[in-house]
């Protein structure tokens, strides 16, 4: 079973900037579209961006996000990244990464993200 390990969340100012990071063991992560997803207090989770896993990396973002955030890959790491710029309240959450389409059984702990003045 591959596990996704999410870090690199916190607490920063409305307009600020955080750079998520998930890493996996599995040799098998260079073979599928990633994404990133999010769970605000109180509401379902929810896609936020995704990558293509090709050579020629297509990218897709929520309307809510798009513009501010930028989700990249690293085969060789086995990591994939969430480049988040004025970051704005509304963006509290817990951020969790997951293939695209998201598989059950392969959600991590997720890092939280918290945007507050």
């Amino acid at each position: 079973q591959v596990q996704f390990v999410e870090s690199g969340g916190g607490w920063v100012q409305p307009g600020g900037s955080l750079r998520l990071s998930c890493s996996t063991s599995e040799s098998i992560f260079s073979f599928y579209d990633m994404g990133w997803y999010r769970q605000a207090p109180g509401k379902q989770r929810e896609w936020v961006a995704r990558v293509s896993a090709g050579n020629i990396r297509v990218t897709t973002y929520a309307d809510s996000v798009k513009g501010r955030f930028t989700i990249s890959r690293d085969n060789a790491k086995k990591t994939v990244y969430l480049q988040m710029n004025n970051l704005k309240p509304e963006d509290t959450a817990v951020y969790y990464c997951n293939y695209y389409p998201p598989r059950d059984a392969y959600w991590g702990q997720g890092t939280q993200v918290t945007v507050s003045s």
